[in-house]
């Protein structure tokens, strides 16, 4: 009986592993922060991360952590308690607000930032730089064939 071969990697499992990856590196994430002492989720994390960047709004904020903008107004409301962001209202705008780190933000951000550097140092190691930029590389043209263009 001839067997067929199976390919290397069938579309089922690539989606599956890549839903494995992020998993593992969201409950990695999570354990890093809390082994640092810092009570914060991935999404907040990730909230932070953005903010980091410079000031943003709610919706951006939602996508960048894959929120519904009313979870992460929830979250903004937890972050703003623990005096980690500042909402502001937009001069341009009177409707919109614009969201910062404080100052506390900022400090606490560049602790959280090294979790993030050694989770990613993690899941990257016993590959070399080249093999690192060449997975980064297939990545971004993965994501970037099933993004939908806008034109």
């Amino acid at each position: 009986m001839k067997t067929v071969p199976t390919p290397a990697c069938s579309g089922s499992t690539l989606g599956l592993l890549f839903r494995q990856v992020r998993d593992a590196m969201w409950a990695q994430m999570e354990r890093e922060l809390a082994a640092a002492g810092h009570e914060l989720t991935f999404s907040q994390y990730i909230t932070l991360k953005k903010l980091a960047d410079g000031t943003a709004g709610v919706t951006d904020l939602a996508r960048a952590a894959e929120l519904n903008p009313g979870a992460m107004t929830r979250l903004l409301d937890k972050l703003e308690a623990r005096g980690l962001v500042e909402r502001v209202a937009d001069p341009s705008d009177r409707r919109a607000l614009n969201i910062h780190l404080t100052d506390a933000g900022l400090v606490i951000w560049q602790d959280i930032n090294k979790c993030g550097q050694r989770v990613r140092e993690r899941a990257l190691s016993g590959m070399s730089d080249h093999e690192r930029e060449q997975l980064t590389r297939l990545l971004e043209q993965v994501r970037d064939n099933l993004t939908p263009s806008d034109a």
